[in-house]
């Protein structure tokens, strides 16, 4: 492939490390294709590397800054060209490989969490994979911003490894999600969750809602059970809860840069501190990109996949 193309307030960026997600699995099946602006045969939505050079009127980086950020496509490359805004500065405790597992995981939670639900500190959150890069993620915001997290994943196993990031309870469910109510109904004291994290969708959607206290907030972010669900609407009605979905990939670049922002301001000074950190579950050279994807599809992951470029 030749060099990205560096337009006016874009930089081209090195890239050293990309994690993967779902959205590459599903771009490369063919059922979710990148935005316009992205390239249509490279995947990747996030990415950590240095700067090679600006473009016209771009100057809040230099040659050899360390940066990271999501994209719309193309992170999966040696070389991509993204807006100046679009970047953050990576702290000097990450490698590559931790950089490059953090935008989408941290941006989407953060997001979703502090910038969409409103979190606030004593309040309870139900996180859906939370063994998942983003779900563990969602864990630490969580307790960084005083909040108690619970979870469900699939094997008991990963909940253990949860736990070791700040969860406070799990369960592991089967193929009946409706489990999860008498554990929440526990948890919460009969009460409910304020806000559940849900990354599965499907059959998952309505014990979540079930599981919701007064005004709750169902934030949908994945479909990894499906896209489709049945809701008692008479229940969001009458518990006047919130059901809102959310995606980063889709936004326009200005909403992208909003999120950025956001993230610059508060999630990259806890990675520098330590109160946030990546959770790498493997990484693997560009050349053994294959079984990398083959890694993610497996389900047995417990944080993120990274390639090194």
């Amino acid at each position: 492939m030749p060099e990205p193309r560096v337009p006016a307030r874009h930089v081209l960026v090195r890239v050293r490390a990309a994690g993967l997600n779902r959205a590459d699995l599903l771009q490369r099946a063919g059922k979710y294709p990148p935005p316009a602006d992205a390239p249509k045969e490279i995947p990747g939505i996030e990415f950590a590397g240095e700067v090679v050079r600006s473009g016209e009127g771009a100057s809040r980086w230099r040659a050899g800054d360390r940066v990271f950020a999501i994209t719309g496509g193309g992170g999966q490359a040696e070389y991509l060209s993204t807006h100046e805004d679009m970047l953050a500065s990576v702290p000097d405790r990450l490698n590559d490989v931790e950089a490059g597992a953090v935008p989408e995981a941290f941006i989407t939670a953060h997001d979703a969490l502090i910038g969409q639900a409103g979190l606030k500190a004593g309040e309870r959150v139900l996180i859906h994979a939370v063994a998942s890069g983003v779900g563990l993620a969602a864990v630490q915001i969580c307790r960084a911003w005083g909040a108690i997290p619970y979870g469900t994943s699939r094997t008991e196993a990963k909940l253990e490894r949860a736990r070791g990031f700040g969860l406070e309870a799990g369960v592991a469910l089967g193929s009946d999600p409706t489990a999860l109510l008498a554990r929440t109904a526990t948890w919460s004291g009969g009460v409910g969750f304020d806000v559940v994290m849900d990354l599965v969708g499907g059959d998952y959607v309505s014990p979540s809602l079930e599981a919701l206290a007064p005004r709750g907030r169902l934030m949908l972010v994945g479909t990894m059970a499906g896209s489709r669900a049945t809701v008692d609407l008479r229940r969001i009605l009458g518990m006047r809860l919130t059901l809102r979905g959310t995606v980063l990939r889709g936004r326009s670049v200005q909403e992208k840069i909003a999120a950025m922002r956001a993230f610059t301001d508060e999630v990259v000074p806890r990675l520098a501190n330590g109160t946030l950190a990546p959770v790498i579950d493997s990484t693997y050279p560009l050349e053994q990109i294959e079984a990398a994807y083959a890694r993610l599809e497996s389900n047995s992951t417990v944080g993120k996949v990274v390639l090194t470029i």
